[in-house]
């Protein structure tokens, strides 16, 4: 597999360095990408330079995650209106361990194999490294011309004239210059990759090498992705889509990517998944004849919740995803776990009902009017059922009077109740 060309195909190439493709066809090389550590969890924006380095690993060289544990105290000011606000070390510690059991769904880091992933934090080499001796060693072959001639130096600068830029922000791409020379030194590492607004900082790496070291060092970035409409990727109302499956369930995670849009769909597959490009070029020909099936959406969603989270989340995320409609959706209502549950009803009004009541055994009207206000009035709740239109956990209820008690609680503490067809509410026990 020639990565170089993997990457092209996938569209993943925004700038590469002279040189690269015939760096990697003379020798198994170690390449890195920088992560920022300043969460205990990983977003989906972090997974196209995951997915690079994973190919990387596949093409047969040694891939190296580098936390940014030293200059996540600062903030990279690429793409960045304000400074971002700084973290201590046991916090970085602590993320970086969250981070690392993430990259291992992606990165075979355990075995023997002569390709194995690093893991490195650059604070480890940094927090020993005196000021006075930074600038003596490091500062001295960077100009403050080349440093100011750097896009994310320049609009950074000039969205900010009010305010200006921070020393601490200006010295960034010199401490992530370092990080480079000191993986190259280190580890033999001679590629750095990123997203396309790393592209300065990542030269200024290479160049580093050069003029120290005499070195020859290489860049590849991959395009900023965004959506079709040309909002940004990543971004849903609640806030980012984290890998986590606290902070974003495998039922959200999996409604994410089933819910892409047509075009976004052909891209992120090549991106976000390990499918060839025949696979790929299969499911682009069942999606034209017949769009309405969406099956580059079902295997995107597929391919990257099993990555992410498992086979088995995957699983329950389609049977949660079918609760709406399917005729099976009482026997999937007690088999999906609490918080998959939580996540298909979100949002829905909730009331809270008495355990003890229901323990006894209540009968239904009084349960929907007097115990939750799913009903205005006991006479709106007959009428409704002798029409069909209510539902106890997707169960049509014929008799109002019908008694619910503990046995109808999901996993212990949940009654779904239904009016009409699209009104739900969540009947919490306490």
């Amino acid at each position: 597999m020639n990565f170089v060309k993997e990457l092209e195909w996938r569209g993943m190439i925004n700038n590469i360095m002279p040189g690269t493709d015939e760096q990697l066809n003379r020798e198994m090389t170690s390449a890195y990408v920088g992560i920022d550590p300043t969460a205990d969890s990983l977003h989906i924006g972090h997974l196209v330079g995951i997915m690079m380095l994973k190919h990387f690993q596949r093409a047969g060289h040694r891939p190296i995650a580098l936390i940014g544990g030293a200059t996540g105290m600062i903030g990279d000011p690429s793409m960045k209106s304000q400074e971002r606000v700084l973290i201590d070390e046991p916090t970085l510690r602590h993320n970086q361990e969250c981070i690392r059991r993430q990259l291992a769904k992606f990165l075979d880091f355990d075995s023997d194999a002569p390709n194995h992933a690093i893991l490195v934090n650059n604070y480890d080499w940094m927090k020993n490294y005196s000021f006075l001796q930074f600038i003596r060693d490091i500062g001295k072959h960077i100009t403050v011309n080349y440093m100011m001639a750097k896009d994310s130096v320049k609009k950074r600068l000039a969205a900010n004239a009010d305010h200006g830029m921070s020393f601490t922000e200006f010295s960034y791409q010199l401490l992530q210059g370092y990080d480079f020379l000191h993986l190259y030194r280190a580890e033999g590492c001679k590629l750095q990759m990123g997203g396309s607004d790393q592209w300065g900082n990542i030269t200024t790496g290479t160049e580093l090498i050069r003029r120290m070291d005499g070195g020859e060092a290489y860049a590849i970035t991959c395009p900023l992705i965004t959506k079709a409409d040309g909002t940004k990727f990543g971004k849903t109302e609640g806030g980012n889509v984290w890998l986590d499956p606290k902070r974003t369930s495998p039922y959200k995670f999996y409604q994410f990517w089933v819910n892409v849009s047509d075009a976004d769909a052909a891209k992120y597959i090549k991106i976000f998944t390990d499918l060839t490009q025949d696979d790929i070029a299969a499911l682009e020909q069942q999606q034209a004849a017949d769009p309405g099936q969406r099956p580059l959406q079902k295997r995107l969603a597929k391919e990257i919740t099993t990555m992410v989270h498992s086979a088995q989340d995957y699983e329950t995320a389609v049977e949660a995803s079918q609760i709406l409609f399917s005729n099976k959706a009482n026997d999937i209502l007690h088999k999906i776990d609490e918080a998959t549950l939580l996540s298909v009803f979100e949002g829905v009004p909730q009331f809270e009902v008495s355990r003890d009541r229901l323990s006894a055994g209540i009968p239904a009207i009084q349960l929907l009017t007097d115990e939750a206000a799913v009903f205005s009035s006991k006479g709106e709740m007959r009428k409704m059922t002798q029409g069909g239109g209510v539902s106890i956990n997707k169960e049509k209820l014929t008799d109002p009077n019908a008694t619910i008690d503990a046995s109808h609680l999901l996993n212990g503490k949940y009654i779904l109740a239904q009016r009409g067809k699209k009104n739900y509410y969540l009947l919490i026990a306490k």
